[in-house]
Parts: structure tokens; C-alpha cells; sequence
């Protein structure tokens, strides 16, 4: 797997997407230009009020080229921030693009394309002057009037059969489950959101073949080929059935036993991945997350620490965790479609000096279990199903009040990291250094870390304390980075969208806004998922949330029920604001 040319993109590039509503629009403002040697046409293919999107056709009329390079400059502040098919640097209002490893050769007449997402004020007028190669390709043509919402994803050309796209998300619509789909509109206001792209959980045996009730793997993979049309389209799957579940948290547990791996194997992995495997659904992007809120456990909650349960110590000592996840990754990955991304918890879990590295560590001797390598993860995500902020922007962990570091509040508590985008591009890092592919790509979930509403602060705190600084300031409301059940004030968060950061490859709803995190009382189920007091709104903790209050809304149902209560409290807060 090659994903050097995604890599020097983000190096050079502080690389910003633009967001909205669909995935790829077709439009017609075009200029062209043609020389003996060489053909340009330059198509705005989206346009809104700060931004907009171009196609790049380059078309040969001259001798064969092993490589290529298009120039041009721009008459006004024109700036490129995202690219793909190219390697895009810009230098002032001049721009440079570079064929990547598979498309550089253009035979005479052969034509390639490319594309990109940029930013502009004023106005946005088309090059009037391409180079090929350092031969000038002169002539335009007036644009006409682009369309004006902004795409979720670039358009791209897809990579050659048999290679993988070094980010699944980009220039590909994301499958919008239909069933999770139908629950969102039938509420009210829900038709804001419900054509949103969420995960489909197979949190069970069962899932896998689904019932009358309820669309099993097959039924959403056909279901994606119809959504998919003639591009391309990533489906998100969660694989979520370890035995031993969820060590620490009794509202997730699952149906396998701590020592039923010969079951995970052989009725949940193995069924998935022939599945998966169907020659039918070869042109999805089919991207997993793989067992969310496992291999951290054996870190921070086992012997040793305060927060050791003693299901965690049996999962360590038994080694399930890690066979489960490493052969998981070695039956998916061997699937050339597949791409998977392994969970690394958020920041307020993974954060502090004596979890973050020994995790990483973890992750790799996960990664290179049961005869499984490096190679099958794709990559990591952060924050699935949790709560923590993207983007703290009125503090960082560099601050000081009066001489106290921020690290020293009561919130921070020696944590390394303020949010979710500064952990995932520290964890990216560190896991590059223990040997994971240099391209690496990191999600993180959005689906419920917006803390908006009219709580929202819009400024520092007050600069009494170095506490009033960053509760004042802080837009995560939680009362302790430890809660994570149904977590009163929340909202929705940014929109699913590829390549927003340098280093992260989409903003991703994998946890399904208005679906429970657990009940607030017990209630019987045939699920496996017992009653967790951080589901109860009148709980006063434990040892994981400082034996702070759970902060957990009342009336809810067992984890993956509908939560109407829920899904309508997200909505209100909403950031960015519905």
C-alpha cells in the first residue's frame, strides 16, 4: 500500500475542506486552452461565498511524457487548500502541480485529471495562462455561473484496480443508512440531518444476518450499491463483538464470554469477512472500525491503577482483546476493498503521559497479532462515540495563569492534550514511529462533540484562577472528562467531511446521533448489555470521572435503542448550528 502522495500533501498544504451537503456537483464553468503540445481545461466545479472546487483535465497533443507538471497562477487571493490525483504546492499567486506515482504517464492525445478544493475572497476569476511541462497552453474560455453549495467530499479519480485510495473518503459520497435515517426524519426537525452518512453497527452475532425487522450486512451492502452509482462510495462499518466486551463499562458488555474467542472467530469475523469478500461489492470503500473500547482497557483499567475492574484483568491475562483484534485485522485486511481503522480512545482517556505511549504500544502488538502486520490498518479513530471537543480554541496546553499551568486545572488534570485534533495528530505521530505506515490517516468521530447552544462560550475564561480560565473558556460542558453516557447539553458536532486537518482523513459520525449509550436504569435484554450507574443521572461516580456526577440524561433505553430525548437535545446544540 503506497500513500506517499496523500502524505506530501499534507506536509505541504495546511490542508482545510470545504463542507456541505453533497458530495460531488458537475458544473460548467470551464476554461480551455490548446497548444501543438498541449490541452488545459480548468473546470469550477462548485463555488460558495469563501471557497470552491476545480477540476483540472491536462490533455497531451504533443510527443509522449513519463511525467507531468501543470502551472499557472492566479490574478487574484486564490489559495489551494486541499488537493487530490496531484501533489499541489503554491508559492504567492503561482501554483504547481505534479502527476503522482500511477498517472504520470500521458501518451500523445492521452489526457488525466486532477482536482482540488480552494479558498478565495472577492472574486474568482479563471487562470487565463496553463504551462505543460514549461510549454504555455493559451486561450480560455468565460466561466458560466458555478453552483454554490459547497461539496462534503473532493471529486477525485478513483486509483488504479487494485490499489487502495490513500484516503477512502476522498472524492467518494459516504452510505447513509436508511434505517437510522428513517428514525432521524420521523422526528421533528430531524430532516435537517437524517441525509447524514453514520456507521452501521454489528454489535452482535445476529447483526450480521439481520432479522425482519432490521437490515442485515448483506441488505446494507446492496443498499450501498444503489447509493453508490457511477462513483464512489464508502460504506462504515463497526465491528463490535470481542468477548470479554467492554471491560469497564457494564452498559456496552456484549454477548461473548471472556474466553469465547474460538466463537468471535469463527460466527462473527469470519462470516463478515466472506461477505465482505463478495466480488459483488468490490467497488465499495468499505471502511471498519474495529472494536471500539477494547485495548485501552488494558491499560488504564487492570492491577496497578485506580481504576482497575476485574473483568479488565481477565481480558489482559486471558490475551483475548489482543487475538481478537489482530485476527479481526488479518481476515478484513485481506480483503482488497476493506480499509480498516483501529479505535484509540479520545484524549480525556488516552491523554496522560503514562497511558498515551503504552497504549501506541499496545496498538502495535495488537496490529501484529495472529499472524496479522502493520499493513492491514489503514488507520486510527479517535472519539467514537464520545463526547470530547474537536477543537478547544480559547485555551491550549501551553497557557499559564498567574504562573499555574493550564495542565495544573482541575478539567486538564496533567493531560497532554485539550481536545480530540490535537491528540489524533500526536497519536498519528507516535504511531508512525513505532512502524506503522508513514501515510497513516486518523478519524475522528463528530457525532456528538459540538457543544453548542447558547452555552457556547465565545471567550476565555476569567483570569482569576487558572480554573476560571479554562472552565470559563471551555467549550466541552461535561462535568468530567470521564463521562461519557448520554451526556446532558451536548450537540452535534462538525459535519461528516474528508481530509478537514492535516493528518485526519474525514470528520466521521460512526456513533449514530440519537441512539442510547446505555440505560439509566436496568432493564432485561437479550443483548448482553447490562446496567451501568454512569448511565444513572443520580450516580456520583467513581475513581474513572473523579467520583464526579455522571452527567447523564434520565429515561434512556439499553445502548443502540432510539433516544428521542437524545437525539433532539443534540440537535439544539448543535455547532455548527443547524
Amino acid at each position: 500500500m503506497s500513500r506517499t502522495s496523500r502524505t506530501a500533501l499534507l506536509a505541504a498544504l495546511g490542508l482545510i475542506t470545504a463542507t456541505g451537503a453533497t458530495a460531488t456537483v458537475f458544473g460548467t464553468a470551464t476554461a480551455g486552452a490548446a497548444t501543438p503540445g498541449c490541452k488545459v481545461d480548468y473546470q469550477i466545479t462548485n463555488q460558495w461565498s469563501t471557497g470552491f472546487g476545480a477540476n483540472v483535465t491536462v490533455t497531451n497533443t504533443g510527443d509522449p511524457v513519463a511525467a507531468w507538471t501543470v502551472e499557472w497562477s492566479y490574478a487574484g487571493n486564490q489559495q489551494v487548500t486541499q488537493g487530490w490525483n496531484a501533489t499541489i504546492t503554491q508559492s504567492g499567486a503561482a501554483v504547481t502541480a505534479k502527476n503522482v506515482s500511477y498517472n504520470g504517464s500521458l501518451a500523445t492525445g492521452g489526457s488525466t485529471s486532477f482536482g482540488f478544493n480552494g479558498s478565495y475572497s472577492g472574486t474568482n476569476a479563471v487562470p487565463a495562462t496553463f504551462k505543460l511541462n514549461g510549454v504555455t497552453c493559451n486561450g480560455t474560455t468565460e466561466p458560466t455561473t458555478p453552483p454554490t453549495t459547497p461539496p462534503t467530499t473532493p471529486p477525485t479519480t478513483p486509483p488504479p484496480a487494485g490499489t487502495k485510495a490513500d484516503n477512502p473518503y476522498a472524492g467518494a459520497k459516504v452510505y447513509v443508512n436508511p434505517e437510522w435515517s428513517a428514525k432521524a426524519a420521523a422526528e421533528p426537525g430531524g430532516t435537517r440531518i437524517s441525509n447524514q452518512p453514520t456507521g452501521v453497527w454489528l454489535d452482535r452475532i445476529a447483526a450480521i444476518n439481520g432479522s425482519a425487522t432490521s437490515m442485515g450486512l448483506r441488505a446494507h451492502l446492496d443498499e450501498a450499491l444503489k447509493q453508490k452509482g457511477s462513483g464512489e462510495l464508502v460504506v462504515q462499518l463497526v465491528v463490535y463483538n470481542l468477548p470479554g466486551r467492554d471491560c469497564a463499562a457494564l452498559a456496552s458488555n456484549g454477548e461473548l464470554g471472556p474466553t469465547e474467542i474460538n466463537r468471535y472467530k469463527t460466527e462473527y469475523i469470519d462470516p463478515i469477512a466472506a461477505i465482505l469478500a463478495d466480488s459483488k461489492y468490490a467497488g465499495l470503500r468499505i471502511v471498519t472500525t474495529v472494536e471500539i473500547d477494547s485495548l485501552p482497557n488494558l491499560v488504564t483499567n487492570v492491577s496497578g491503577r485506580p481504576t482497575a475492574t476485574a473483568n479488565c484483568d481477565v481480558m489482559k491475562a486471558n490475551g483475548n482483546y489482543i487475538t481478537g483484534v489482530g485476527y479481526a485485522l488479518k481476515k478484513l485486511g485481506a480483503v482488497g476493498n476493506v480499509y480498516n481503522y483501529v479505535d484509540a480512545g479520545h484524549h480525556g482517556w488516552l491523554g496522560w503521559d503514562d497511558n498515551f505511549g503504552a497504549s501506541a504500544e499496545l496498538f502495535k502488538q495488537a496490529a501484529t497479532a495472529e499472524g496479522s502486520t502493520v499493513s492491514n490498518v489503514h488507520g486510527f479513530i479517535v472519539n467514537t462515540a464520545n463526547y470530547s471537543a474537536l477543537k478547544e480554541d480559547h485555551f491550549t496546553i501551553n497557557d499559564s495563569v498567574n504562573g499555574v499551568s493550564v495542565r495544573q486545572s482541575k478539567w486538564v488534570d496533567w493531560n497532554r492534550y485539550t481536545d480530540e485534533l490535537s491528540y489524533a495528530q500526536a497519536m498519528r505521530t507516535k504511531l508512525v514511529s513505532l512502524g506503522f505506515d508513514s501515510g497513516l490517516g486518523m478519524l475522528i468521530d463528530t457525532s456528538r462533540n459540538g457543544w453548542g447552544g447558547t452555552a457556547r462560550p465565545t471567550a476565555a475564561g476569567a483570569t482569576t484562577n487558572v480554573d476560571t480560565y479554562v472552565n470559563g473558556g471551555k467549550y466541552d460542558r461535561r462535568i468530567h472528562l470521564g463521562n461519557w453516557c448520554n451526556q446532558s447539553g451536548a450537540g452535534l458536532g462538525e459535519r461528516p467531511q474528508s481530509a478537514p486537518a492535516a493528518g485526519i482523513d474525514a470528520y466521521v459520525w460512526v456513533k449514530p446521533p440519537g441512539e442510547s449509550d446505555g440505560a439509566s436504569k436496568e432493564i432485561p435484554n437479550n443483548e448482553g448489555k447490562g446496567f451501568d450507574r454512569m448511565c444513572d443521572p443520580t450516580y456520583t461516580g467513581n475513581a474513572r470521572n473523579g467520583n464526579s456526577m455522571s452527567g447523564s440524561l434520565p429515561d434512556a433505553p439499553i445502548s443502540g435503542q432510539w433516544f428521542s430525548a437524545q437525539f433532539q437535545e443534540l440537535m439544539k446544540n448543535a455547532h455548527p448550528a443547524l
